[in-house]
């Protein structure tokens, strides 16, 4: 299907000074947070019982949330198991013959992941007429792993890991973007890779993309984009259809399930407005999880558990780290901006308004695997994980990108307001939720009863054991996370003797990770927007491999 055309479409980020209304919306994010913390000190010195309920409503809804959360990530990382022992290869296979495979499958009644679908899509295939839809040998992935720095025991593994999937080696085209700023031992790495690797793939593509360009911020989006002008010249130089390419992008230290090029081929091809979809996996940071130290295994469990739970929630996913999306469709919209250090997140954003809101992300149940945050001294590590969750909260910035265009008419055209304010809402919501909860439910039971001692009001003073009892029942929450986190603990190195007991008591450092990491990250990045103080430069997170 045809691609709009990109000369339509106001997709990027300003630069400079901002009109009036976008700081309106920058400004958004931080001032609410700031607004509901104050309010609690407010309200209580004011009136301790509407203060005590004030809480009360925050842990309310903080112990729902966790209640969901626990079972989502049960129910998330049973299908994410079951996805894995699936032969996406043959079911990507049976798409050649759609109505052989139907006749096949149809009866079939063992439980098998997505059995049942799978047949459907068979059935509904089998009645498309003429060449309309491509078949599985004239599909083609293309994988772009941005590099800046990195030392050959983190890139060789990711290579390794494509090089292994169960998709046909002469059908994926690698890319390797690098930077120039890596300087002559980055380039050195990347022409190591170039031999080792020649001949494995359809292609093997070095793009380096230079240093200080005009327009462009310091960090990953904009050495994506790059590669990907690059890849798309190939894939026309080769006479190949950028339609029925998937580009699937990764960051260095990023290992693909052996599954997942056929899982997003097969999902691809089953869908009629294909162009119009990206393709998410489940990020799990587990790669080097049992090198870590404890509060880094606890924020990359805690993110890998909100990955396998947003799975599971298709209609709010977004894109994140690693994913995949037509090439035809990333060229019309000037593939990812080069204006942002959150360009996945921002991605969503852009996708949507390019396809005038006929977007979605389809969950892809297998894993990609990460990294854990490792450098060179614990104090550094420490420094590290802020930086590297700060980063990722600066998402708080499309509040602004989507506000603009949210009460203009014209920047969202064929878009109802309605659906776009539901977007718009939880966008906001999280960025808010994410800076004010965890502080609130650690110490708001005590400020009605600090500001009010000398009334000794049974509210205010009985407000602590009230939160600390539903914190007590909260808890439930922690044994279903300590439960599946210790069932996706990849194997132990050799010579490691650190055990899983250290694994388990690690999570009694759940309360203070969220308040000094996240809460306050989320602060930090939403008072650089208040202030206008932007972050433009992708500070890349180091992570050493000691195994």
């Amino acid at each position: 299907m045809p691609v709009l055309s990109r000369a339509k479409k106001d997709l990027e980020l300003p630069q400079g000074k901002r009109t009036p209304l976008y700081r309106f919306f920058e400004i958004l994010p931080g001032a609410l947070s700031y607004i509901a913390v104050i309010a609690l000190f407010v309200v209580s010195w004011l009136n301790p019982m509407l203060g005590a309920i004030y809480v009360l409503i925050v842990v309310a809804i903080t112990f729902v949330k966790a209640i969901a959360t626990a079972f989502r990530t049960i129910q998330g990382y049973e299908v994410m198991q079951k996805a894995e022992r699936v032969n996406w290869a043959q079911r990507l296979a049976d798409l050649e013959d759609p109505h052989a495979a139907y006749e096949r499958l149809y009866d079939r009644s063992e439980d098998s992941y997505g059995l049942a679908e799978h047949v459907q899509n068979l059935r509904l295939m089998s009645t498309v007429e003429g060449d309309s839809e491509p078949k599985p040998h004239e599909i083609y992935h293309a994988v772009i792993m941005v590099a800046y720095n990195e030392g050959l025991e983190t890139l060789v593994p990711s290579v390794e890991a494509v090089r292994d999937t169960s998709f046909p080696n002469e059908r994926i085209i690698f890319t390797l973007g690098y930077e120039e700023r890596g300087g002559e031992a980055m380039e050195a790495n990347a022409q190591e890779l170039k031999r080792r690797f020649e001949g494995v793939f359809k292609e093997f593509l070095l793009v380096k993309h230079p240093a200080d360009v005009k327009g462009e911020i310091v960090g990953k989006g904009p050495n994506l984009t790059y590669a990907g002008e690059h890849l798309a010249k190939y894939v026309e130089k080769e006479r190949i259809r950028k339609e029925n390419v998937i580009v699937t992008s990764l960051d260095s230290d990023n290992r693909m399930s052996k599954r997942y090029l056929d899982y997003v081929a097969y999902e691809f091809i089953v869908r009629p407005d294909r162009q119009h979809y990206s393709y998410q996996p489940v990020s799990i940071f587990t790669n080097n999880i049992w090198e870590a130290s404890a509060p880094m295994r606890v924020v990359a469990m805690s993110n890998s558990f909100f990955n396998v739970v947003s799975t599971m929630r298709p209609h709010l996913l977004r894109n994140f780290a690693s994913h995949s999306q037509p090439l035809a469709a990333l060229e019309g919209m000037d593939f990812w901006s080069k204006r942002t250090i959150v360009e996945d997140g921002h991605q969503y954003w852009r996708s949507l308004f390019y396809f005038e809101g006929k977007y979605s992300v389809v969950p892809i149940h297998v894993p990609i695997y990460q990294d854990a945050v490792i450098s060179e001294t614990f104090r550094a590590t420490l420094k590290a994980q802020f930086v590297q969750l700060r980063r990722w909260d600066y998402g708080a910035s499309d509040v602004a990108y989507v506000g603009v265009r949210l009460f203009d008419k014209k920047r969202r055209p064929g878009m109802k307001f309605v659906p776009l304010f539901a977007k718009f809402w939880r966008l906001l919501d999280g960025h808010v939720t994410l800076a004010i909860m965890a502080p609130i439910v650690a110490f708001g039971g005590w400020v009605p009863m600090l500001l009010n001692l000398s009334s000794r009001g049974v509210v205010a003073w009985s407000l602590p054991n009230v939160v600390g009892m539903i914190q007590m029942i909260a808890m439930l929450g922690i044994l279903v996370t300590v439960f599946i986190s210790l069932r996706m603990l990849p194997q132990r190195p050799e010579g490691l003797k650190r055990s899983k007991f250290a694994m388990v008591v690690q999570w009694v450092l759940s309360p203070v990770i969220a308040i000094a990491y996240q809460s306050v990250a989320a602060f930090y990045a939403q008072t650089r927007l208040m202030t206008g103080k932007y972050m433009e430069k992708f500070d890349v997170t180091k992570k050493i491999v000691k195994h």
